[in-house]
């Protein structure tokens, strides 16, 4: 998930089957995909990455007798965003720093753990937390993006590595945190870092061999240097300015999808870098391939057709939200189609062919356009879209309708089920030269991170105001006829992603800690579990000697427990990386989780700058530290709250803030952006915060 709350707070102050035999009466198309869905091979589950599963034994009758059949503790505490595989009777799950688990999938128990040795100061390097969202499975070898940019191939049977190929430069700011996909004989990777001044592009590699096969740039380089290829030219004459010092951004981070009938692979490309147009390319232009779907020939890289949803992306709109194909009827004739509700906030149906736009309609609440004019396929945008004064709420927010969980679609209600979510956000111009200076390697989005600050009240006010007014929202929505069928409030944002089955169910798991069995055809909930943690992956479902299972990895963190900030503030949420499997029948508990006193500590030291100093150190943390950190200090959870730091922390601060100490654990240095009298005004100012909500909770203690 990208780094995307840091903004949002602004929006709200501006608005204050049987599973081995199929029974008789069971569709014949159900038979046919039985041997498909004993197991689950691909991301998706399907090349068209629908994520349905004709498994039925587990189906709105039975669906009350679920229970969990067995857990097994990952030993990492950071965000879990991954979809399992099961191939032969193995759990393969990764986890956070690109660990791979191989779990025998009817008891849980260990077969193997491959730890690709993270440096952890690449935290620093990416995005959203060092998670993983899933391996990809071919001829006995698992693959794996490592955070580091490394993609490794790993024997499915002993855990061995087979070979392992740095697809990036480590020397500039790119992570990798999207499954690989299988596309024939190769494996394809994407990378991430727009934020942090990269250029995207995708690479290919011989599956058994490691050796590369093409890479398709998303952005155009420095024309000085020469392009690539024609469509480099090509898109290059929709750029303006200098945008390559900046990096140009462009990364394919999530979605990744391949057509074998085709041989097209379908790319999610991301943001802008920096996120401000007016910057990176002053004098406007589509900047292709920002936030665009893009088919390439799957075996030779060569470009085939591209549908850009944001032309002159600037509020980070990707289009890495999860791309699925289908065969659906439209006007009375079969279509194979491509689908997608990327942040922006319209759902599209493109022909996978051609790249045709067929429809497109918004699927959450929207103020940036009023519509998609169908024979440009551009959006339409408001007056006022690209005004950027700190105080206009923008709908939807840098974070999207919907981000990276992923939707499915099922065919026997012909529904797409998609993980929304609803919050405000406010983006501020910027002239301070800080910001306006490309400089790869460091954060810089382009605009004010001072729009970002909460206001200064209590901890409790702000959570009331939050939970009120940044909602999350499972949509059954309707592909054909482009509307909503059925919508349930799923709490705060962040929900998980979907499964679902012949059983006439739909799976969910949410931020605040469960995962829940909602009827596909109604949205009624039928069942619901409290997984203890954030629950952000898609479960999957198999079955092993007729007895079915759902799966899901669970584990707070990402962009909402790393980054998250003031949005994910409140929860409370702890993080207990693991893997729950559940079946009917089944009768295992988790144990309890331990109490957490939530009362702010007595501040370490006392405040002894002025208030222009704590101002300044306001100033400079919103820049340099929020990122991580959270905007006003109010972190997920998941990253230090630096209000709560304790007295060594303070003795030590220099060290940790600029020398980096503490890189082993993320936390690099910042001495080449912030001298001593900085880091010294940034304390004063966590001082100052800590002082000041600590006397909020005790009115009679002295401050």
């Amino acid at each position: 998930m990208k780094r995307w709350l840091i903004l949002a707070f602004a929006g709200l102050s501006a608005l204050i089957t049987a599973c081995s035999s199929p029974s008789e009466d069971e569709p014949s198309a159900v038979v046919k995909e039985e041997a498909r869905d004993v197991e689950w091979r691909l991301h998706g589950n399907d090349w068209g990455e629908t994520r349905f599963s004709a498994l039925s034994r587990i189906n709105r009758e039975t669906i009350s007798e679920l229970g969990l059949s067995w857990y097994y503790d990952l030993p990492t505490k950071r965000g879990v965003e991954a979809t399992p595989l099961m191939v032969n009777g193995t759990l393969y799950v990764s986890g956070s720093w690109s660990l791979v688990y191989a779990l025998d999938a009817v008891t849980g128990e260990e077969r193997w753990v491959f730890d690709p040795q993270v440096d952890k100061a690449f935290l620093a390097k990416g995005c959203c937390d060092a998670v993983n969202r899933g391996v990809a499975y071919l001829d006995g070898r698992v693959y794996v993006g490592a955070y580091d940019g490394r993609l490794i191939a790993i024997d499915a049977e002993t855990g061995d590595k087979v070979w392992d190929v740095q697809t990036t430069d480590r020397e500039q700011s790119y992570t990798i945190s999207g499954a690989p996909v299988v596309a024939g004989d190769k494996i394809i990777i994407g990378n991430g870092g727009a934020e942090l001044g990269v250029r995207g592009y995708v690479t290919a590699y011989d599956a058994a061999t490691g050796e590369q096969a093409w890479r398709f740039y998303t952005v155009p380089g420095n024309p000085a240097d020469g392009f690539e290829n024609d469509v480099m030219k090509m898109a290059a004459e929709t750029w303006t300015g200098e945008w390559w010092k900046w990096g140009g951004g462009g990364t394919a981070w999530d979605s990744l999808v391949y057509d074998a009938e085709l041989d097209l692979v379908y790319i999610g490309v991301g943001n802008g870098s920096p996120w401000n147009q007016a910057l990176r390319s002053p004098d406007g232009g589509d900047n292709l391939f920002l936030a665009s779907i893009v088919a390439l020939r799957a075996s030779t890289g060569e470009y085939v057709w591209h549908y850009q949803t944001t032309p002159g992306e600037t509020w980070d709109f990707t289009a890495t939200q999860h791309i699925m194909l289908a065969e659906i009827e439209i006007d009375g004739a079969a279509r194979k189609v491509l689908m997608q509700a990327p942040k922006n906030g319209y759902y599209y149906v493109i022909d996978r062919l051609t790249g045709q736009l067929i429809s497109a309609e918004a699927y959450t609440d929207m103020n940036w356009s009023t519509g998609v004019d169908l024979e440009t396929g551009r959006p339409i945008e408001a007056p006022d879209a690209r005004l950027f004064d700190g105080k206009k709420p923008v709908l939807p927010s840098m974070g999207g309708g919907h981000n990276w969980p992923p939707m499915s679609f099922n065919p026997d209600t012909g529904l797409v089920y998609i993980p929304t979510m609803n919050f405000p956000a406010s983006y501020k111009d910027t002239t301070d030269p800080l910001y306006a200076e490309p400089d790869q390697g460091r954060w810089n989005l382009g605009f004010d991170t001072m729009a970002a600050a909460p206001p200064k009240v209590s901890d409790k006010e702000i959570d009331a105001m939050l939970a009120a007014t940044y909602t999350g929202t499972l949509v059954a929505w309707d592909p054909v006829a482009q509307k909503a069928r059925w919508s349930v409030s799923t709490g705060r944002p962040s929900s998980g992603g979907t499964l679902t089955t012949a059983g006439g169910l739909v799976f969910q798991g949410a931020g605040n800690g469960h995962l829940t069995a909602y009827d596909a055809a109604t949205g009624e909930a039928l069942w619901s579990s409290d997984t203890q943690t954030g629950a952000m992956a898609a479960p999957i479902t198999y079955a092993i000697d007729g007895e079915q299972y759902v799966a899901i990895a669970v584990g707070f963190g990402g962009g909402f427990g790393a980054q998250g900030g003031v949005i994910a503030h409140g929860w409370h949420v702890p993080n207990v990386s693991r893997v729950l499997v559940f079946k009917l029948g089944a009768k295992s508990q988790l144990p309890p989780l331990p109490e957490v006193d939530l009362a702010m500590p007595e501040p370490a030291d006392k405040v002894s700058a002025d208030a222009a100093a704590i101002d300044r150190g306001q100033m400079l943390y919103q820049r340099h530290c929020s990122y991580c950190h959270g905007d006003g200090l109010r972190t997920g959870g998941l990253n230090p709250d630096l209000r709560r730091s304790s007295r060594g922390i303070h003795k030590l601060w220099q060290e940790i803030v600029r020398d980096g100490v503490l890189s082993s654990l993320g936390m690099v240095g910042f001495a080449d952006y912030l001298s001593e009298a900085d880091a010294e005004a940034i304390r004063q100012y966590v001082l100052s915060e800590a002082h000041r909500v600590y006397g909020l909770e005790n009115p009679d203690s002295e401050r």
